[in-house]
């Protein structure tokens, strides 16, 4: 034997296994992998977590829909509401009208064109415009024709207003009766 060689005696057991203390003073990790009944009670864990994340996301999802209804419903009662609250001081106006004893045709025109401008107020505020539409062109949208008439105007041109119409918010809620020009 030389010198440098050493007998196998000297060097140790090489049996795959590290002691605590060799892991300890060569520093090296040795991964332990949990066995599968901790991993098995982990995703139960984390399934259960889950499923309970999800009957909350529903039921809140549930909850949203039923106060959405309730608030259409609210919205769908109550939508006049501002309305009939404008419309309370003109049912005033001429219950007044009808209280007094002794009315002259002068202060009776007064009242009745003073309750007018309060009805007109309360068209306005509530987006309820009326349509007269002499002098344009027919619209089947906004007018409803009644009859033609010989007109020097142009044809398809409303010529006489029968009834106003009027519109909410951009949308017809009466079109206006006209009488149209049938043309030279």
């Amino acid at each position: 034997m030389s010198e440098q060689q050493t007998p196998q005696e000297a060097l140790p057991e090489n049996t795959g296994e590290a002691t605590a203390a060799e892991v300890a003073e060569n520093g090296a990790h040795i991964d332990t992998l949990p066995s599968m009944q901790e991993q098995l009670q982990a995703l139960e864990l984390k399934a259960a977590e889950h499923y309970d994340a999800w009957l909350r996301a529903k039921a809140e999802g549930e909850n949203i829909r039923r106060r959405a209804q309730e608030d259409i419903a609210k919205a769908h009662k109550f939508a006049v509401e501002k309305f009939a609250g404008e419309l309370l001081a003109v049912k005033d106006s001429l219950e007044a009208a009808l209280a007094v004893q002794e009315q002259t045709v002068e202060s009776f025109k007064s009242g009745v064109e003073l309750t007018l401008k309060q009805l007109v107020s309360a068209f306005e505020k509530n987006a309820l415009n009326e349509v007269n539409p002499v002098g344009e062109k027919f619209d089947p949208h906004k007018h409803q024709a009644i009859g033609m008439v010989d007109s020097e105007q142009e044809a398809n041109t409303v010529v006489t207003v029968l009834q106003k119409g009027y519109t909410i918010a951009e949308r017809t809620l009466r079109p206006a009766l006209v009488m149209v020009a049938k043309g030279k």
